[in-house]
């Protein structure tokens, strides 16, 4: 039931936080002029990264910050604060705003060279709420080698979730409309936001321990 639990807590945190929707319309502006074939191997080699960069955190966060001798407690609550501040930018629309201003300076300084490294995969896709988001998640799971199995298993398939979210993005924003998309994105707001009270939660319960 843990197991479960955890699976539950970890695939609804990340797909909150990573918001494949809302990277919808984003995806078609980097994207704009290209073939389909294109797009496709923008959408692939994107959450491919993003994937190698949660995962490499995953992996090895806790020790970086046990290095830099930060407690988990200590994280936890950072990190949650943080995940509510990008919730707050859900809710208010400030996200999207954001979003649009990194698209808008990579086409104009990189000329979209990859766009698929950046800034699809960083900072859009594994960004700081991700990577703190995985973190905390690693941290819950501790040495448990099943727990961090099954969370590298939910990161590939929300990656896997926001690759055929790119492939049907035109379809995707075509059929939420701008109404759809804002109601959606602050219903997930709304998601986070109580997912990241839970986290500060759980870092102060764990101060001291």
């Amino acid at each position: 039931m843990a197991l479960l639990d955890f699976l539950k807590t970890a695939f609804a945190t990340l797909l909150v936080t990573l918001d494949p929707p809302g990277l919808a319309p984003i995806f078609i502006g980097l994207t704009a002029g290209m073939s389909r074939g294109e797009k496709r191997q923008v959408a692939l080699r994107g959450s491919i990264i993003a994937f190698a960069i949660l995962a490499a955190f995953a992996l090895g966060g806790a020790e970086v910050m046990k290095a830099l001798g930060i407690s988990m407690p200590a994280f936890r609550i950072a990190g949650g604060v943080m995940l509510f501040w990008i919730a707050f930018g859900m809710i208010f629309d400030l996200r999207p705003q954001r979003k649009e201003t990194l698209a808008a300076d990579a086409i104009t300084i990189d000329h979209i060279r990859n766009v698929a490294a950046f800034p699809l995969a960083i900072p859009l896709m594994a960004g700081p709420g991700a990577i703190t988001a995985t973190i905390l998640l690693a941290g819950r799971a501790g040495a448990d080698w099943e727990m961090l199995t099954a969370l590298l298993i939910i990161i590939a398939a929300t990656m896997a979730l926001c690759y055929l979210t790119f492939l049907t993005s035109e379809r995707v924003a075509a059929m939420l409309g701008a109404t759809g998309n804002i109601v959606l994105t602050r219903l997930l707001g709304v998601i986070l936001a109580a997912l990241a009270v839970q986290f500060i939660i759980d870092g102060i319960a764990g101060i001291g321990k």
